[in-house]
């Protein structure tokens, strides 16, 4: 798979596996500027790395905003929402399972 050959879908965010090996699971991520309104708290910890467009992420309440380049670690537990992203913004994000 080519991580720049995709469609943005319409409303929401397309999520594909590129990896599931032991404890990690790489995703690529697309999203729509149209986004739900959902509360993530995950078992396992991410880190995320934001390779096109931009986001602003919820986490415990405080709001922090990604530009292309810039990563971010979610440990496991935390509540965290994505409030905004622009219309094809591009993500690689990994999940660690302990």
């Amino acid at each position: 798979m080519n991580i720049y050959e995709y469609k943005v879908p319409s409303t929401g965010e397309e999520f594909t596996t590129l990896l599931q090996h032991k404890n990690v699971q790489i995703n690529h991520i697309v999203s729509s500027d149209k986004l739900e309104d959902k509360i993530y708290i995950q078992d396992e910890d991410e880190w995320v790395v934001l390779l096109k467009g931009s986001a602003k992420i919820l986490i415990n309440d405080k709001e922090v905003s990604l530009k292309e380049g810039d990563t971010l670690f979610i440990p496991a537990k935390t509540k965290h929402k994505v409030i905004q992203t622009d219309f094809d913004t591009l993500w690689i994000c990994v999940h660690i399972h302990s």
